[in-house]
């Protein structure tokens, strides 16, 4: 089977580097300036620059800092930001995470590999406890739902991923996460009512920790602006200038990382947030909701 243009040889085209090469090119056409002439900057063919703007390759600092003169982008900080996403995309290149053994799944070790290196997560969900926050019994209810009969041994390895994927809520340096989940969620019977009353009351557990928001979009806001199904936003400075939306489909992943396109969603899950219950009213509605399970 032939390799795509985005996955061949040393060439890997990554989010990180696409959504860096996407800014650039923007810059490039600005200044009026086609790819030879950028790459004259750079002593080098205009190749280099595609490639570059097409996530291609790693991007090298002083590169980075050339071609910006180049177009004129002289805001220290807009420089800065381009810097930090080209070390990010470097660190993301070289990491030798447990994911890249432990998955199959190219697009899921995209994910996570992103969620290793982001400092926020944003989540919005319509029928499910967000993956971070679930617990075995939950995980193994839906793996077992989506996983065929000839292939049941991988549920406890699709377990395993994601139970690794958690331990990025503790440590010295936990993932921020604001999740916004529909109430639907929270009485959806996955695994039996035994399994979602201890799923909620982890759900409440984790609410406590400093670094996680939980809120309920309840029945009562009727329609609601984030119906078109679910997605992470990952950020990666405090400024949200390199924010990416993730959202992953029954048979694809899409990730939205143009800033226009991410800030619009940022914007829908800001207006998702301020309909939806408090912190402490959606508390309060979990706890209700897990009293109510009956064996």
């Amino acid at each position: 089977m032939p390799k795509s243009r985005a996955d061949t040889g040393n060439r890997v085209s990554t989010v990180l580097a696409r959504q860096l090469g996407g800014q650039l090119l923007g810059f490039r056409e600005a200044a009026g300036l086609n790819q030879a002439q950028a790459a004259a900057t750079l002593s080098a063919q205009a190749a280099k620059v595609a490639k570059m703007e097409h996530g291609w390759v790693p991007f090298r600092d002083p590169d980075v800092i050339a071609l910006c003169q180049a177009y004129g982008v002289d805001s220290p900080d807009t420089v800065d930001g381009l810097l930090k996403l080209a070390k990010l995309d470097r660190e993301r290149r070289r990491a030798k995470g447990w994911w890249v053994t432990s998955l199959t799944q190219g697009s899921l070790r995209e994910y996570i590999a992103m969620e290793d290196v982001a400092l926020r997560l944003q989540t919005w969900q319509l029928a499910l406890i967000p993956g971070l926050f679930q617990t075995p019994e939950y995980m193994r209810a839906l793996a077992v739902a989506a996983v065929s009969p000839d292939r049941i041994d991988e549920v406890e390895r699709l377990v395993d991923v994601r139970l690794r994927r958690q331990r990025r809520l503790r440590g010295d340096n936990p993932l921020r996460v604001h999740a916004v989940i529909w109430e639907a969620a929270l009485r959806q019977m996955i695994g039996g009512p035994r399994v979602m009353r201890q799923q909620l009351e982890h759900l409440c557990a984790l609410a406590d920790q400093p670094n996680i928001d939980v809120q309920v979009l309840p029945f009562r806001a009727g329609v609601h602006s984030c119906g078109g199904g679910p997605f992470n936003i990952l950020s990666f400075a405090e400024s949200g200038a390199l924010d990416v939306v993730h959202m992953d489909g029954l048979r694809s992943t899409n990730w939205v990382e143009g800033a226009e396109e991410s800030a619009a969603y940022t914007d829908l899950f800001a207006r998702t947030c301020a309909t939806s219950l408090s912190p402490y009213d959606s508390l309060r509605l979990i706890e209700s909701i897990a009293k109510g399970m009956n064996e």
